[in-house]
């Protein structure tokens, strides 16, 4: 007895909403995004909509899924009414002035349920090594104030490139409760991404 043709065909996937924004580079559309939403291919969609008014000049700056890591949906209708909530301007239908980790912030908002100050959205967590890193050293630090109230630990991370070390740096002083933090390095170029990481992650909303 021949299968059943559903039996045969491969299961079509479900199509899965992804939220976009891009930008024109043109006047009219200076410090503007397109806040939109599509199950289909994001260039293929946005190529489509710029193509009937002959528009080349764009640049797609975010393409992200439109869940939470439960599986339920939020909507573009949904990001840019949080970012109206954060007084952005809604400057006609889907057009938002607004930046694209205005956008980032409002989405890691949407997947939390927790509320953001500034553009912070990035939420991934440190890797074993950094985790291993800020806990052997704040273990050491509490031991010594145990001893000595007065004491100035000193802790050297010999870490490898990549490893992360501001991120990690910050981390120890969440871990230690610290309130004034002093960098000292003889690299200024390395001053973006201490302020990157500080405006960006969502552990260091609040600072400064």
């Amino acid at each position: 007895m021949p299968k059943p043709i559903d039996d045969i065909l491969a299961p079509r996937p479900e199509a899965r909403p992804r939220i976009y924004a891009y930008s024109i580079g043109d006047e009219a559309h200076s410090g503007l995004l397109k806040v939109g939403q599509t199950t289909r291919d994001v260039r293929q969609r946005v190529a489509e909509q710029l193509k009937t008014a002959a528009i080349k000049r764009y640049t797609i700056v975010l393409d992200e899924p439109a869940e939470r890591e439960d599986g339920t949906l939020f909507s573009d209708h949904d990001v840019r009414a949080a970012l109206a909530r954060k007084g952005l301007e809604n400057a006609e239908l889907e057009w938002m002035r607004c930046t694209a980790d205005d956008v980032r912030t409002v989405l890691t908002e949407l997947r939390t349920g927790r509320r953001f100050g500034g553009t912070h959205h990035a939420a991934f967590a440190m890797r074993h090594e950094q985790a291993e890193a800020v806990e052997q050293t704040r273990a050491y630090y509490r031991s010594r104030w145990a001893e000595d109230k007065a004491a100035v630990p000193r802790f050297l991370w010999n870490a490898k490139m990549r490893f992360g070390k501001t991120f990690a740096a910050y981390q120890l002083a969440r871990a230690l409760g610290a309130m004034r933090i002093l960098v000292v390095t003889f690299k200024p170029a390395v001053e973006d991404a201490w302020q990157t990481d500080l405006e960006s992650h969502v552990d260091f909303d609040g600072w400064a």
